[in-house]
């Protein structure tokens, strides 16, 4: 179990359990770390729906499972999750994507050019099979996201969310976690914090951008 709701990383930077307050942080923190260092209005032209896609899941429906990090009544970072990834994917096919359609239909985001483009590369990517890969949410029923504000990078503020949300998941006796990433950073930051990789395969819906496919790690641990 976690001793407290606050975990002390320096007398100014804390960790503590998610508050509806902080969802503009968590949002605008999501879209600005969204793609691999490239400016999300290169790719994707409305902020709103970005956003939803990236936290309206855990934010709404696993709030327990999502903490943040605080500087001087800031949030600088945030870990937000699921305890069961089966069931994160049902709720979201059946009750957020339909939604989601909806207010992409309603803002007419599919005639601006950017994310016309950026969606036609997601579904090149698909007929691919890249986005077909192995499920190991059996073994590893738990996931999460991580990202820290660029301003606040180096401090170990990543390291101490994660052992705290491992933590968090110890107590709810869930002893399995999978994550997904496109960054070589961090692939070695989840290995360096004991995960194995499980799967390695090639994206190409940013290659307009970056001319060049881009890694998909899946990296695993037990505890």
């Amino acid at each position: 179990m976690l001793k407290n709701s606050q975990v002390s990383q320096n007398k100014d930077i804390y960790i503590r359990e998610f508050k509806n307050s902080d969802r503009k942080d968590i949002r605008r923190i999501s879209c600005q770390t969204a793609f691999l260092g490239i400016p999300y209005t290169e790719i994707f032209d409305d902020k709103e729906i970005l956003a939803d896609v990236l936290t309206l899941y855990f934010t709404n429906y696993e709030p327990k499972s999502c903490f943040v990090t605080i500087s001087k009544n800031k949030v600088i970072g945030y870990i937000i999750g699921s305890k069961d990834v089966k069931l994160m994917r049902r709720v979201f096919i059946s009750k957020l994507l339909p939604k989601l359609f909806v207010k992409i239909l309603f803002r007419n985001v599919l005639f601006k050019r950017n994310t016309r483009t950026f969606l036609m590369g997601i579904i090149t990517s698909i007929m691919r099979g890249e986005f077909f890969n192995p499920d190991f949410s059996k073994q590893y029923p738990a996931t999460l996201h991580i990202n820290i504000d660029e301003n606040y990078r180096g401090l170990n503020i990543g390291k101490n969310l994660v052992n705290y949300y491992l933590d968090f998941l110890k107590g709810k006796n869930i002893h399995g976690i999978h994550i997904s990433t496109m960054s070589e950073g961090a692939k070695m930051f989840f290995t360096k914090l004991g995960f194995t990789l499980l799967f390695e395969g090639k994206f190409s819906h940013l290659h307009n951008y970056l001319k060049r496919k881009v890694p998909h790690y899946i990296l695993g641990k037990k505890f």
